[in-house]
């Protein structure tokens, strides 16, 4: 008879105390936050993304100003996005005869330390071909007898000598009206363009000046636009208000009379120029 192996005492299960739980849950919660901070810095590293800065082109600027606004925006020697001009190859219409003048299209462009003026001047003038190539300017141009080229050389002068965007379609209805009749335009804005300067006041020794943008002296349309026209403005050229007016001055702020009457027209201007004198002593 074999003996029967003496029983084992029964296996006592270990269970840790709430102290002991309470510290292997904290160690597990340290290890899982240390192999967080190894894994996530591995999983997001790459090359950082650069945020582009934006450059707003005003409507009506001239190229001048903007060639200053890219120079400063890309940090760059004032006078370098001038002469890039040249080697930017810009998509510009033959009359224009590599002058960009209305074809830096004004709007938001995005900037970031690899733009080049060369680069955004050649978006801007695509952006101005691409709007301005749009079939409903070419059918606008054809039906006023004139061309797309001549169109946004009209509305930069809209652009400049309009005080509202209401008005645009008046101020482009003159400029039509003038030209149909072998009128001088006799716009001051034109004559500001050819002194590279902004103001209200124009004098009859400014009205004598030797310049092809003198309107006051030449008939017909100034040899380029003289700024760059936003779409408004261009609507307006393409569309002028229907009216018989050749005269017009803002009196006052918000206040442009139009007229076919010189004699009513000079009692406009004598309004302006006692508004202004007011305003001068004030």
């Amino acid at each position: 008879m074999v003996n029967e192996p003496p029983a084992r005492p029964p296996r006592r299960r270990l269970r840790p105390t709430r102290r002991g739980r309470l510290a292997l849950f904290i160690g597990i919660v340290l290890v899982l936050a240390v192999a967080a901070a190894v894994l996530v810095p591995m999983l997001t590293r790459g090359p950082r993304v650069e945020r582009a800065r934006s450059l707003v082109i005003p409507e009506g600027w001239r190229a001048s100003q903007v060639y200053a606004a890219v120079d400063k925006a890309l940090a760059v020697e004032p006078g370098t996005a001038e002469k890039a001009v040249g080697a930017a190859d810009l998509p510009l219409p033959a009359e224009a005869k590599g002058n960009p003048e209305g074809y830096l299209f004004p709007a938001t462009y995005p900037v970031t330390s690899t733009t080049t003026p060369r680069g955004l001047l050649r978006y801007m003038a695509d952006t101005a071909l691409q709007r301005f190539g749009a079939d409903h300017i070419a059918e606008g141009a054809r039906r006023n007898g004139v061309s797309v080229y001549e169109t946004v050389t009209i509305a930069s002068v809209v652009q400049a000598e309009a005080d509202t965007a209401a008005d645009m379609g008046k101020v482009a209805r003159v400029v039509y009206n003038r030209l149909d009749r072998g009128m001088p335009l006799q716009m001051d804005s034109t004559l500001n363009y050819a002194l590279n300067r902004s103001t209200l006041h124009t004098t009859h020794g400014d009205t004598k000046i030797d310049s092809p943008y003198n309107s006051y002296e030449r008939k017909g349309l100034p040899p380029t636009p003289i700024g760059n026209p936003g779409e408004q403005a261009m609507a307006a050229a393409i569309a002028p208000t229907p009216g018989p007016w050749l005269y017009f001055v803002t009196v006052a702020p918000g206040d442009t009379r139009f007229t076919s009457s010189y004699t009513e027209q000079q009692r406009n201007v004598e309004e302006f120029n006692r508004n202004h004198r007011g305003a001068s002593r004030d």
